[in-house]
């Protein structure tokens, strides 16, 4: 029952945190260290119930995605725009694969992603500073170009605690896109790039888990699916009127307030 009740509270840590700029997996960490929820499973758990909240941007962009799938003919703008998104899905897909190893050993600890925080918090503030003035709303027609641009942004979230949302946000901001259509563009971007990811995980790990793991494990991706739908639309209206900031802000508070607590001694 207490694994069960982890997978609750990191499902719903996962559900709000997947969009915001602030990562997800950074978050999980943190509370997976204060719920010494540790160790292979938990850095599987974390990845897989990812995917929940993933699927909560299939089932609130399902219209459109539906439509693409109608125009998919080259020259058609579901071709254009599931191309772009392969393009921006490889320079992480293929660092990922390289990097696996050394990152999931020494980066997933509560020092390195709040130096991550830290870090993510500094860039997002200037580009904000530098390109919150950008107005193309059309992130579908993009351009390969851009879109590559935007998948070597994605390679920052490699790093534990830098945020895959944060990281293809900024990126497009760079490249010319309105924050709310560099926020969708991250959103679709997230579904090669996390269904990958999950499913390489589990063909790893998969062999390994308890009955109890896999209960645990579908709570986990059933809440942070519910949390996500609920979260999306909230965060696209909040990028109408408010810049990103505010996250930014948040992220140094957490980041400097872990460093102060493993300074102390409190989180080791």
């Amino acid at each position: 029952m207490e694994l069960i009740l982890k997978a609750i509270i990191l499902g719903v840590v996962e559900g709000v945190t997947e969009f915001l700029p602030i990562s997800s997996t950074g978050h999980l960490i943190l509370f997976g260290h204060f719920l010494h929820f540790t160790g292979p499973f938990a850095i599987l758990f974390e990845i897989v119930i990812q995917l929940g909240a993933i699927l909560a941007v299939v089932y609130y962009y399902r219209q459109k995605i539906l439509d693409s799938l109608k125009h998919l003919r080259p020259g058609q703008w579901g071709f254009t725009l599931w191309f772009c998104m392969l393009i921006a899905f490889l320079p992480a897909a293929v660092v990922g694969l390289i990097l696996k190893e050394p990152i999931d050993t020494y980066l997933f600890s509560p020092f390195t992603v709040s130096i991550a925080l830290i870090v993510g918090a500094l860039l997002m503030i200037i580009v904000e500073n530098n390109f919150s003035s950008q107005k193309n709303s059309d992130f579908v027609h993009v351009g390969v170009k851009k879109s590559l641009l935007i998948g070597f942004a994605q390679c920052l979230s490699l790093f534990p605690g830098m945020s895959r949302s944060a990281s293809t946000i900024m990126g497009g901001m760079i490249v010319g896109l309105s924050v709310k259509a560099a926020a969708e563009f991250s959103f679709f971007l997230a579904i090669p790039t996390m269904v990958a990811a999950t499913g390489y995980s589990l063909l790893k790990g998969f062999q390994a888990m308890t009955s109890l793991e896999w209960a645990a494990l579908a709570v986990g991706f059933l809440v942070s699916f519910l949390v996500a739908l609920i979260v999306i639309g909230k965060f696209l209206s909040f990028l109408v009127s408010h810049s990103l900031k505010g996250f930014a802000y948040y992220r140094l508070l957490v980041g400097i307030g872990m460093l102060a607590l493993i300074w102390a001694g409190i989180v080791v």
